[in-house]
């Protein structure tokens, strides 16, 4: 079986989420269920999600919706405590560096953009669905791989704006100093968080009880340093949005 936190894991959250999947992994094993002893951080997140033997693990929304609708099972998402953000959703930071004239997001929204993947909803299509619902063109310039390398774009010069994951913006300000060559002249609007899921539906409920205990049994100093607070259910209506376009078309 296989099991990965790949969302929002860093060297300084790692300790955090070894602790939420020690707890977690012992409960289903009490419950009978296989559970692998540790986390596993060498296969990517997107292998990870397709595997069949994918045991629980953490997806974006977008590549679930676009993706892996139809053959993962969502336990909930994590609830970061977000503020201006129902539980269990999200939204994205707009950033400029800090000597571009834009002050608003409206008029950045032409500037060179960073994104971390075209698969990605908070660097892509949370960005995408806030320009089309003002009637404005993004001018997609530099996929990066992942936030902290669109901001560190941003911070450069290679890029002039990045849409960051709110909850990942605030780990960035802690741990990146890129962050302090940047400043926030927007937000995208909501939508689900990170969702936790198995490739298993048959033991989803089990999974999801034993995922919620042991979110609600985290040490206060690995909550503190994850945010997490807990797992929240959403109706699957919540998921209903448009798939973004592909960030070239949208240059073209």
């Amino acid at each position: 079986m296989f099991a990965a936190f790949p969302m929002y894991d860093r060297p300084e959250t790692a300790a955090a989420h070894d602790a939420l999947w020690a707890d977690l992994r012992d409960r289903l094993r009490q419950a009978g269920i296989d559970a692998p002893e540790a986390l596993d951080r060498d296969v990517p997140y997107m292998d990870g999600w397709a595997r069949d033997d994918l045991l629980v693990g953490q997806i974006c929304n977008l590549p679930l919706r676009a993706l892996h609708c139809e053959r993962l099972t969502v336990l909930g998402c994590g609830d970061y405590g977000l503020p201006d953000c129902p539980p269990g959703h999200y939204h994205s930071v707009l950033v400029v560096r800090h000597d571009d004239p834009a002050r608003t997001a409206e008029e950045a929204a032409g500037h060179r953009l960073a994104y971390n993947d075209p698969m990605s909803c908070s660097g892509w299509g949370a960005v995408w669905t806030w320009a089309e619902s003002r009637g404005l063109r993004l001018a997609p310039h530099l996929e990066t791989g992942a936030h902290a390398d669109s901001l560190a774009a941003v911070a450069e010069g290679r890029a002039d704006l990045a849409a960051i994951d709110s909850i990942t913006w605030a780990m960035l300000r802690r741990w990146d100093p890129a962050a302090r060559e940047v400043r926030v002249v927007g937000r995208t609007g909501t939508s689900p968080g990170q969702s936790f899921v198995t490739a298993d539906p048959g033991i989803a409920g089990t999974l999801r009880a034993a995922l919620a205990a042991a979110i609600d049994g985290l040490a206060p100093d690995h909550r503190a340093t994850l945010g997490l607070r807990g797992l929240v259910r959403l109706p699957s209506g919540d998921y209903d949005m448009a798939l973004p376009e592909a960030p070239i078309r949208r240059a073209a």
